[in-house]
């Protein structure tokens, strides 16, 4: 299917009083983290390159470079299996910081269009041109300028979608990439949608896909049709909103990153340097993730009372338990006793672990003055060890037994918003 420019008619004339049909855009930097290193060493670029972690740790890949993705690496994947499928990668050291300054510059960018703008992540954004597109000529325009703007001054490609929702703009944004602009209108939807594999869909992983082709659909336009009440008697009051993502709708609004939701936990998570089953090597990591995420609590101004842990083997066999308190806790040493207690609940000697995460949710704010906070006797001390914390580097001052600890990750998140400090800054 050939989709074409909503045109200056899509978006409807204010002086008749036509109401504008809805402009949603989906801007994706391609490759981000690979394709900011080979800008800025000129000897990575056309090489296929892996951005990870610690090249000689035990880490995963965060991003590759279309060189690499051609040769089937992709994200998430352990370095030997990225290996395997491309003997001849380069793998290099993540540099955060330098992936927020331009992806925080890239958004001041999108707000000259329009000041709805939605952070989807570090290289993904919404933008709602409805009401500004026929400033600039309409979005066709809008999205070329964009393109042109971030190669010039960035040396970046990105793919941008255009649709009447944030579903449909995200799905042709991922149709000719990279470097892509693609444009779907209102009367393109039904023919679309209707032979669209049902995981082209984002929201659609593997689990809802099994169980939707259990049931015989297999695209959206079957997914659209599906009777409502035995969709939501399996997904519950979810199966409502499948019926209408496979109908191409999305009422969902571009909300700007100040209206997200609030924050609903905080964790961290280490792939040690190697398989172990010494338990004295476990409670330090263990008690350093813990002190990182009490640290990130305070910098907040939350307190949490539900801790969970995650506990992957070598094997890669992965197992979640969580706790939940009668009082909300922001100490990193509290963090851990718990993480303790739930890590013995979930081992399974001799096994050897590879990764252990430890996370705070149920969380709230500003509760440091309320009989319910478990830390208000020694809120100062964490007051004052955090400034020293802030001003000299993270754990400069620190419990005895973690005087000798790993390096925290060197790759951000791709979940990160604006405003959110990188792993270097922790």
């Amino acid at each position: 299917m050939a989709f074409t420019s909503l045109g200056q008619s899509a978006i409807g004339n204010r002086k008749s009083g036509i109401a504008r049909e809805r402009v949603v855009m989906h801007v994706d930097m391609d490759a981000f983290f690979a394709s900011v290193e080979q800008q800025t060493f000129p000897f990575l670029r056309g090489k296929p390159i892996g951005v990870c972690g610690d090249p000689d740790g035990r880490t995963v890949i965060a991003a590759a470079s279309y060189e690499a993705k051609r040769r089937g690496v992709k994200t998430a994947m352990t370095i030997p299996e990225a290996k395997k499928l491309c003997p001849e990668i380069i793998l290099v050291s993540g540099a955060p910081a330098k992936y927020v300054d331009t992806s925080t510059r890239i958004l001041a960018l999108y707000a000259t269009f329009t000041d709805r703008v939605e952070v989807f992540s570090i290289d993904e954004a919404f933008l709602d041109v409805t009401q500004t597109a026929h400033l600039f000529h309409g979005p066709e325009e809008i999205a070329r300028s964009i393109k042109a703007y971030i190669k010039e001054h960035f040396g970046l490609t990105c793919s941008i979608g255009i649709a009447p929702n944030k579903l449909l703009a995200k799905l042709s944004g991922e149709m000719h990439k990279p470097d892509g602009l693609t444009t779907i209108s209102q009367p393109q939807v039904a023919g679309l949608m209707e032979n669209l594999p049902v995981q082209e869909l984002c929201g659609i992983g593997p689990k809802t896909q099994d169980k939707l082709n259990r049931l015989g659909i297999r695209t959206c336009g079957e997914l659209g049709r599906y009777p409502e009440k035995q969709l939501t008697g399996i997904f519950g009051i979810n199966g409502s909103h499948l019926k209408r993502m496979g109908q191409g709708l999305d009422e969902n609004p571009v909300l700007p990153y100040i209206h997200e939701p609030a924050t609903k936990s905080m964790g961290h998570s280490f792939t040690l340097d190697r398989d172990t089953r010494d338990l004295a090597e476990i409670r330090r990591h263990l008690l350093q993730l813990s002190e990182q995420v009490g640290r990130r609590l305070r910098h907040d101004n939350f307190a949490g009372r539900t801790v969970s842990l995650v506990l992957r083997y070598a094997d890669f066999s992965t197992f979640i338990k969580q706790h939940s308190l009668k009082n909300y806790i922001d100490d990193g040493l509290r963090i851990h006793q718990v993480g303790m207690k739930l890590f013995r609940e979930l081992y399974q000697p001799p096994r050897l672990v590879r990764l252990l995460g430890i996370s705070v949710s149920n969380l709230v704010r500003d509760l440091k003055q309320t009989a319910a906070f478990d830390n208000s006797r020694v809120g100062s001390l964490f007051e004052n060890l955090d400034k020293v914390n802030d001003k000299y580097g993270e754990f400069s001052v620190a419990r005895a037994r973690l005087q000798q600890r790993t390096s925290g990750p060197r790759v951000i998140s791709p979940s990160w918003r604006p405003g959110a400090p990188t792993p270097a800054g922790r």
